[in-house]
């Protein structure tokens, strides 16, 4: 099995380990000797699957601690997509955080005016279903979509389209916690980085608009491990 596989393996037992809370916030995890023996794989392996955790800010090296637990994700997240699908989305952040922090700041470059509206549009129907109370997963898309194509660059909606199951799982995550567990000031928190996005590419702010879409994939990515209650 390849060294990535086994890394992924890995990465999907400690998260489920801390989404049961069998690793405790500010507990000490195994050592990498530890997890390497339990699991039968090396410790490099162990090593790169540590690594991206402390990446997503679930787990942190202290000297003379080892690695110790930050947050526990929400329990709820293994009933809105598989652990195993969980590396596939927040790769799919990262991704993203690229992609459309350019598609943003392109659509603001453009700043054609039938595009305007059609973001305005979708920023309107995404703020509706989410006054409404409703998952809005379509409407969020919707909103990227129009952003990638406000660019008017094909290549940007078609990469959207061909990714659209993976973003939408991130979507499906956010929204349905959001869902579970009220908190109005995290729905506010997400309804203005959808309104900075749009204030940004309207007003042909490149660089505006690259920062707002990155700061949101990234908290969008950060809010799929919010920590649970």
């Amino acid at each position: 099995m390849a060294s990535g596989k086994l890394s992924d393996r890995v990465y999907e037992y400690i998260l489920d380990q801390l989404i049961a809370g069998a690793f405790p916030v500010n507990s000490r995890i195994p050592t990498e000797l530890e997890l390497a023996g339990r699991l039968s794989v090396s410790r490099p392996v162990v090593r790169d699957a540590l690594q991206r955790l402390r990446e997503e800010g679930l787990l942190a090296s202290r000297q003379g601690s080892g690695t110790v637990v930050l947050k526990r994700p929400d329990s709820a997240i293994a009933s809105f997509a598989p652990i195993s699908s969980i590396a596939d989305i927040q790769r799919c952040f990262a991704f993203r955080y690229a992609l459309e922090g350019e598609a943003a700041a392109l659509a603001a470059r453009q700043h054609d005016p039938g595009a305007i509206r059609r973001l305005a549009n979708a920023l309107a129907a995404l703020q509706a279903a989410g006054t409404e109370g409703r998952a809005a997963e379509a409407e969020d898309f919707d909103f990227h979509y129009a952003i990638a194509d406000a660019t008017g660059n094909h290549f940007f909606t078609s990469t959207l389209i061909a990714i659209r199951e993976q973003i939408a799982a991130g979507i499906h995550i956010n929204r349905g916690l959001t869902l579970i567990r009220p908190r109005r000031e995290r729905l506010l928190t997400v309804q203005k980085e959808h309104d900075a996005i749009y204030k940004a590419v309207a007003a042909g702010d490149e660089a505006k608009a690259r920062q707002a879409m990155q700061r949101h994939i990234e908290n969008a990515r950060r809010r799929v491990f919010e920590g649970a209650e």
